[in-house]
């Protein structure tokens, strides 16, 4: 905190507005972690009193609640412990989710919407704010494809994690027979670009297609070429975005996921170079998924990286995936 203080107090550091804001936010991160820590300490200190005082009279009801908020300051310590370890260059950024469903048609499709959901519902659990910035619908149910924008410090840290192949095991919903099945969806987490990340793109690397969006919507959504689809030739990346009425919207926001997915391009580009390339991003292939979520015979959901598994999936789905997140940067941090 000292060190940032003297950065920002030089006359240099506001030469470049850009580089002062980054600053700026990495003070505030460090002085509510500081915050909270005092906060948790005074918790502490009052939690102590009164252990001492109930257990002077021998008052249960007091000796109850002060095991109730020593459990409770053990959840916070946990939650104060997994931010700690969010150090990556990028980890403190917004984060953008694109679930694309395998082979498997209707299945897969539907496993792809339970997953969009899962996350959602953590987003709304952890207080970020979740945007769709594209989603095709599937023809019978679920969808083929959806990138979601994850707003809020370190969104794209805590997901990173849950970048590969999410695999289902189930009695079919769709299958008369009532047979089970396998459905596998991919998962990529990326950071999204903001001002501080320069990606210089070329506008004559650029193929822009503009196309009737598919999705439900108004009528002018649907009879107009408002939907928008970016290629990057050098590269093959491609971007698109459909939800909004207007095309310039549209190809704003397909730029901006053009952005992130070339970054994290030039990110994993990096990391193999330098031989410490992320255990998660292996090629999304099936055979390498990275968790499988067991509804039938048993239920259970085990991340095979960490071999970290919950009985309770109905919870899991529901965006309680805070367990393989931790498990995760945790193992990340001591290799």
């Amino acid at each position: 905190m000292k060190e940032l203080d003297e950065k920002l107090r030089s006359e240099d550091a506001w030469l470049d507005p850009a580089a002062a804001g980054e600053l700026m936010k990495e003070r505030a991160t460090f002085a509510k972690r500081v915050e909270e820590f005092n906060a948790l300490a005074a918790r502490f200190e009052d939690a102590s009193v009164m252990a001492e005082l109930g257990a002077s009279e021998g008052d249960s009801a007091v000796l109850a609640e002060v095991v109730a908020e020593v459990r409770a300051m053990r959840d916070q310590l946990s939650d104060m412990e997994v931010r700690a370890l969010l150090s990556g260059e990028s980890d403190s950024k917004n984060a953008i989710i694109q679930i694309q469903p395998g082979a498997g048609g209707t299945e897969a499709q539907d496993w792809a919407e339970m997953l969009m959901r899962m996350y959602l519902r953590w987003g709304e659990r952890h207080g970020y704010k979740c945007q769709i910035l594209d989603r095709l619908p599937g023809d019978e149910a679920g969808i083929k494809s959806v990138v979601i924008l994850v707003t809020g410090l370190h969104a794209y840290g805590y997901l990173k994690g849950e970048t590969g192949v999410h695999r289902l095991v189930r009695i079919s919903p769709f299958d008369a027979a009532r047979r089970r099945h396998t459905s596998f969806v991919a998962v990529s987490v990326m950071p999204e670009v903001d001002d501080s990340i320069k990606i210089d793109i070329e506008e004559k690397d650029l193929r822009i297609d503009t196309f009737h969006a598919s999705g439900k919507g108004g009528q002018h959504v649907n009879t107009s070429d408002s939907a928008v689809r970016i290629t990057h030739i050098p590269t093959g990346v491609v971007a698109q975005c459909q939800n909004e009425r207007s095309q310039h919207r549209n190809r704003e926001l397909a730029m901006k996921i053009l952005k992130s997915n070339l970054y994290q391009l030039e990110l994993e580009k990096r990391r193999k170079a330098e031989q410490d390339e992320h255990s998660a991003k292996k090629e999304i292939a099936w055979g390498s998924q990275i968790r499988s979520y067991v509804l039938q015979p048993y239920q259970m959901v085990k991340d095979h990286r960490t071999n970290v598994d919950v009985g309770n999936v109905d919870a899991v789905l529901d965006g309680y995936i805070d367990p393989f997140i931790r498990a995760f940067l945790i193992g990340e941090k001591r290799k």
